[in-house]
């Protein structure tokens, strides 16, 4: 994603920390690094609602 506007940029390094915190406070303690779990969560719908707290 490439930020063209005037604080876009520092929004979405405010989002990014956001999801990278909610992946460090992964209530389920899957095992695998950051990245691995972020790929999971992009692919999975069931363990990004997990990490959201929606089911």
């Amino acid at each position: 994603m490439r930020a063209r506007t005037a604080h876009a940029a520092h929004n979405l390094a405010t989002l990014k920390r956001l999801t990278l915190n909610l992946l460090r406070l992964d209530p389920s303690q899957r095992k695998g690094s950051l990245k691995t779990r972020r790929l999971i969560a992009n692919t999975s719908d069931e363990y990004r609602a997990e990490l959201l707290g929606l089911k």
